[in-house]
């Protein structure tokens, strides 16, 4: 019923300005809270932003005020504008949903869907 997938992964020069997207398939945009992810090789998966069903927001210290996550419900779409890019934002993003406040779902606790991902690689 439930599935997510990500879209907008791309080759970007440093400094640039990436927009991805999740496309949310099953009726959860209402129940349901939404998170952005990223993973390199090597690397634990990291929580970089996420919204939950009351639309609070969380963001990870790392990508505070360059990235901006939103959604619309009617489209049943999670967005992640990512700006001011650099090579440590390089990485496999993927989107998630799950319940709980975004401060949980940020940490990965609560997780139930994911996507696979879409890859991100900015140039020098």
């Amino acid at each position: 019923q439930v599935q997510l997938v990500e879209s907008g992964g791309d080759s970007v020069e440093a400094g640039g300005s990436l927009r991805l997207s999740c496309a949310i398939s099953g009726d959860i945009m209402n129940t349901k809270g939404l998170a952005w992810f990223r993973q390199v090789p090597g690397k634990e998966r990291e929580g970089i932003a996420a919204i939950d069903v009351d639309g609070r927001i969380s963001y990870a210290d790392s990508v505070k005020d360059r990235f901006t996550i939103s959604k619309d419900n009617t489209k049943k779409i999670l967005d992640l504008q990512m700006n001011s890019l650099n090579v440590a934002d390089t990485a496999t993003y993927y989107c998630a949903a799950g319940w709980g406040s975004s401060w949980y779902l940020l940490r990965g606790h609560r997780i139930e869907h994911w996507g696979k991902g879409t890859l991100v690689t900015i140039l020098s």
